[in-house]
């Protein structure tokens, strides 16, 4: 699993924004450059690097600063932020970006989605925000129709590199809410997830490890306010990983089972993924034993069909 430092960036300035609103922006005395800098010290594989003000009208705004990171650093940089045209898209490839992340663009039109893979394969990621089971655009500040699953679905055949999935509810509120959705998302879509939105500390780390298909983390806001060390986040992210039945078996919903009376209830997803995000939890704190652990947890497992 990747740590992807995150650098939101501002007028120019290193910016987090807690609930996504850029007026409620908390502003870092440390410079996106210098921030670049030290993450590769610390051993950063990957960077993004946000363009806010592109976030909310679309287009380059600090596209000077992003450029200096691109050219400093030896690291690859996955740039997002106002891209919402091939030729935005074509910009920021010819001035080095390794990645560059659509959005409302991806959403809003499927034409252009399509042929900016075509074109850069492999290069193309996609970012899918939600909030009470529907994907926003436009900064967070439009609700769609759509829900991440049946989105996510529509992008596995169009060459798209990954799909970064943002849990807003958990970023925006409840440190310690269900990943039930990140879980889900990653059981049934077929392209790697990088998770967004759902870091505070390294046990949370530890946590999104134990689910399938997270091939990896952003996190800019616990990097820059020292709530956690990214050389410690890294080597947490490189021990981690799912293990073989875990992997094998997914995360996923029990299937829908008749009641007495021949109705048939749907799944709720919240089911394995939580509950062995709980037990983990337990684990780690000293709650229960390796064996109690051990047990606890096959028991989960078996209780889901394959």
């Amino acid at each position: 699993m990747i740590i992807y430092p995150d650098i939101e960036i501002q007028d120019g300035r290193s910016v987090s924004l807690p609930r996504g609103r850029k007026e409620e922006a908390t502003v870092f005395e440390i410079s996106p450059l210098k921030a670049a800098e030290n993450f590769q010290l610390a051993g950063a594989e990957w960077l993004q690097v946000v363009d806010i003000d592109g976030v909310f009208q679309g287009g380059r705004f600090n596209s000077g600063m992003i450029c200096e990171i691109i050219d400093d650093v030896d690291i690859p940089v996955q740039v997002a932020g106002g891209i919402r045209t091939e030729q935005h898209v074509d910009w920021w490839f010819e001035h080095g970006a390794s990645r560059i992340v659509l959005g409302t663009a991806a959403i809003k039109d499927n034409h252009l989605l399509r042929h900016v893979c075509h074109l850069y394969p492999d290069r193309i990621v996609v970012s899918i925000d939600v909030r009470a089971g529907y994907v926003l655009i436009d900064g967070w500040q439009t609700r769609t129709s759509f829900d991440p699953i049946t989105l996510g679905r529509s992008f596995r055949d169009l060459g798209v590199a990954a799909i970064v999935y943002t849990d807003i509810d958990r970023f925006e509120n409840h440190p310690e809410s269900s990943l039930a959705g990140t879980s889900e998302i990653g059981t049934e879509l077929d392209l790697p997830i990088i998770s967004s939105g759902t870091v505070r500390t390294l046990d949370d780390i530890s946590l999104l490890s134990l689910l399938p298909n997270i091939h990896g983390v952003i996190t800019g806001r616990a990097l820059f306010s020292g709530a956690i060390d990214l050389k410690e986040a890294i080597a947490l992210a490189r021990e981690s990983g799912v293990d073989p039945s875990l992997a094998e078996e997914g995360v996923r919903p029990q299937q829908a089972s008749p009641t007495p009376t021949g109705q048939t209830i749907p799944p709720n997803y919240t089911t394995m993924g939580q509950e062995l995000l709980d037990l983990h939890r337990a684990h780690t704190e000293g709650a229960v034993s390796v064996e109690e652990y051990q047990t606890a947890r096959q028991k989960i497992l078996t209780r889901f069909d394959k």
